[in-house]
């Protein structure tokens, strides 16, 4: 029901299949962007004036509410709309504690602040809040409410507590926590310097517990991604608390320097520390390395260990919920990502393996095969596994052996040895996941929504391919909400919620509109959350009974489930005009990520790549335009034995001469209405200066090319000069509407061509 986000973007661009591209930046053209998201897929965003930095996110389903943690505010938004009813808390550090952290060398508007880094559901009526506090970390409860219609939310400044160990003192330091009845189990640096790393015990009536201080072997350099508390039994004594995190690792290669490795730890619940040693520290900590690789034909694995994030997707079994766990690579030969999933029984197992033992002359690591003492480190004193009541009751050689063997020998496998998704040498990396469970037609499919560090949502589909143990992951759709890296977000509700720098997004995880009017088009969408219904493609609701609901997530296959529907959208046409020796770029993207796209000149013959004709990402490129390529070109989308007809673009192409010929008589026929020198003439210009300023003045000649009046000489622009650049996002807005004046004013027939045909 909750997750910490981190975030660190800006502004919204818009959806790479509407036109954009995911590594450009915003222009003027930003808010219709912003517009067409909000109108054709939901998106709704809020954001605190004088705030930023969203680190913390916690849904509470039962209020129906998001509280949001930011630089020195609260917020409490509803969970149907984000962008509406809105509550606030303004909780800033003390004067004086800003005044010595800028003493310090901190900046004091970017660093000493107070950023909320903590949000838990503490009770019924209060959440349990922690901030930086301008590296003084403090916290303190929320008061909320029981019940939906209470509109309470406030903060009570006269009873905060110390934060030591709960939250950073540094706003750049990652911590991770969970909160486990009255307790906060927390993984954080503790001190100012962010040097002591601990998994740390506070709040509750028991003594605070923690790792041992100072040793490599316990934590090194660690970074906390999350944190969760499963129960093993039905016994809560059994429950234990799982860290994820990434550290230096100690038993690296050797000669290979600094390497990192992906952690999972565990500690019982219940544990109290030692009696002679280990007092006050954990008598039950233990860590395996988590492995995300690629099998590589030569017996050599491609590894991605630095863990990102982990999302745990409860399953009917509440003792073993899936992990989807994010990685990247710290490769300089390339660049990727990937996305793993564990099962619990496997994370089990490689606690009950083998220890890690450091030996021999040069001090290598082996599995230790020497007597392991009784009870087992890391077994939780209870009923269930022996007769102990409490760690403090564990005899002295099974502490000593827990305080020098923490690690395990055998590391923890993904569920098929291998990534269920995985992205090389593309312009982005992962960085966080949320995962959704969706009951379809022919069975439950779990649905990923993948963050990365360039601001884009990929919603991805694990699909059975001969059976379900052989799963393939399928892109369904890709959607451009930051500008750069959303660090996290939560779906719930079916809904979601992303976290930037200076905002918060809301997102509906179904938008069915985007696959079509046909129904071949959304059964080859193979989306869970989606169904032809007879008249359009909507939302697939799995316990109504609808007659002429139809859907196919596993094959796809729109010759068995549409065959007696007529395609309902006639195929589009455009009109292309190429100069003769110059290029010509040929546009057509297919709805389905998973579609071939074939091209087909005058019907019949199909279009031959080599060098002159290129195949790009978004269509096809016709390098030196000649004469012979002039006619009808078809675009068509090939997926499961199923055709479909995009595009029917028709190509001219002006000769060589007949340009040269258009430029020379220009000023013979300069009142000529439709000339196609014109066309030729104003195409140039725009290409020449491609902004927005040159792009208006020449709309403004052509649609007053009709007023009859004398003109010798057409308007040729110059280059733009410094001035000129600065003043045009300034008549910008003016000059549209005097266009929108005279297009309102001037009669159709006298306006001249449409843009449409110009292009």
């Amino acid at each position: 029901k909750w997750s910490h986000l981190t975030v660190h973007s800006v502004c919204l661009l818009l959806w790479k299949s509407l036109g954009g591209s995911s590594g450009h930046h915003a222009t003027a053209s930003h808010f219709s962007f912003l517009a067409d998201l909000r109108m054709r897929h939901g998106l709704r965003t809020y954001e605190l004036e004088r705030s930023c930095c969203y680190d913390t996110l916690l849904l509470d389903e039962e209020r129906g509410r998001l509280f949001v943690g930011g630089k020195n505010y609260l917020a409490s938004l509803s969970l149907d709309n984000i962008s509406k009813q809105d509550k606030k808390i303004y909780w800033p550090a003390p004067v004086e504690w800003r005044e010595e952290c800028n003493w310090a060398g901190k900046d004091i508007n970017a660093e000493c602040m107070n950023f909320v880094k903590i949000l838990h559901l503490y009770n019924r009526t209060h959440l349990y809040a922690c901030g930086t506090g301008a590296f003084h970390p403090t916290c303190g409860f929320v008061e909320v409410g029981q019940h939906v219609e209470d509109l309470v939310f406030k903060l009570d400044l006269r009873s905060l507590e110390d934060g030591k160990g709960k939250s950073p003192y540094d706003p750049r330091h990652m911590a991770a926590s969970v909160l486990a009845g009255e307790e906060l189990y927390s993984g954080v640096a503790t001190d100012l310097m962010g040097r002591d790393f601990t998994i740390f015990r506070s709040l509750g009536s028991r003594p605070s517990i923690r790792t041992e201080q100072h040793d490599s072997r316990w934590l090194n350099e660690p970074k906390f991604i999350d944190v969760f508390w499963i129960p093993e039994s039905e016994n809560p004594d059994d429950d234990k608390i799982f860290f994820f995190f990434r550290e230096t690792a100690v038993e690296g290669s050797q000669g290979l320097g600094k390497q990192t490795f992906a952690r999972i730890g565990q500690i019982c619940r219940n544990d109290m520390g030692g009696q002679r040693s280990l007092v006050n520290k954990w008598t039950t900590f233990l860590k395996a390395r988590l492995v995300c690789a690629v099998p590589g034909s030569d017996g050599s694995d491609t590894h991605f260990d630095q863990l990102r994030d982990v999302f745990l997707l409860p399953t009917r079994d509440k003792r073993n919920p899936l992990l989807y766990a994010v990685f990247t690579t710290s490769s300089t030969v390339f660049r990727g990502s990937a996305v793993c999933v564990y099962h619990m029984n496997d994370i089990r197992r490689a606690f009950l393996g083998p220890f890690a033992h450091k030996e021999g002359p040069n001090y290598q690591w082996v599995s230790y095969q020497g007597r392991v003492p009784y009870p087992r480190p890391g077994m939780c004193p209870s009923k269930t596994f022996g007769t102990f009541s409490s760690t403090k009751d564990f005899p002295d050689d099974v502490i000593q052996f827990a305080r020098n063997h923490p690690l395990m020998y055998n590391p923890v496998l993904p569920h098929g040895q291998r990534p269920v998704f995985l992205q090389t040498n593309v312009g982005y990396t992962f960085t966080r996941i949320a995962v959704d469970r969706v009951a379809a037609a022919d069975g439950h499919y779990d649905v990923l929504f993948i963050g990365t560090d360039i601001g884009t949502v990929l919603k991805v589909v694990s699909v059975p391919k001969e059976s379900w143990q052989n799963m393939e992951e399928l892109l369904l759709e890709e959607l451009q909400v930051f500008k750069v890296r959303p660090r996290g977000f939560v779906s719930q509700q079916q809904q979601l919620y992303m976290g930037s720098r200076t905002s918060i997004s809301q997102l509906p995880l179904h938008r069915c509109g985007i696959y079509g009017k046909a129904c071949a088009e959304c059964c080859l969408a193979r989306d869970p959350y989606c169904a032809w219904d007879g008249t359009a493609c909507t939302r697939y609701m799995h316990n109504t009974k609808r007659r002429f609901r139809r859907q196919d997530v596993r094959n796809g296959d729109p010759n068995l489930l549409c065959s007696g529907d007529p395609q309902r959208s006639a195929v589009p046409e455009k009109k292309l005009y190429g100069v003769e020796g110059s290029s010509a770029f040929l546009e057509c993207l297919p709805k389905s990520l998973q579609a071939e796209v074939v091209w087909t000149y005058q019907k019949s013959s199909t279009v031959l790549l080599d060098d002159r004709v290129i195949r790009m990402e978004r269509g096809i490129l016709l390098r030196n335009v000649q004469r012979r390529d002039a006619g009808f070109y078809h675009c068509h989308a090939t997926e499961h034995g199923f055709t479909q007809s995009l595009l029917r673009l028709r190509l001219d192409v002006i000769y060589a001469q007949q340009a040269d010929s258009l430029s020379l008589s220009w000023e013979e026929d300069a009142t000529e209405p439709f000339h196609r020198k014109l066309w030729y003439q104003d195409f140039l210009q725009l290409v020449d200066h491609p902004n927005l300023s040159t792009m208006d003045q020449v709309c403004e000649q052509l649609w007053s090319r009709k007023s009859h009046q004398p003109k010798k000489k057409p308007l040729l622009l110059p280059p733009l000069s410094v001035k000129a650049k600065s003043h045009k996002w300034k008549h910008l807005e003016e000059k549209r509407k005097a266009r929108s004046r005279r297009t309102h004013e001037v009669p159709r027939a006298e306006r001249g061509p449409r843009s449409t045909d110009i292009w």
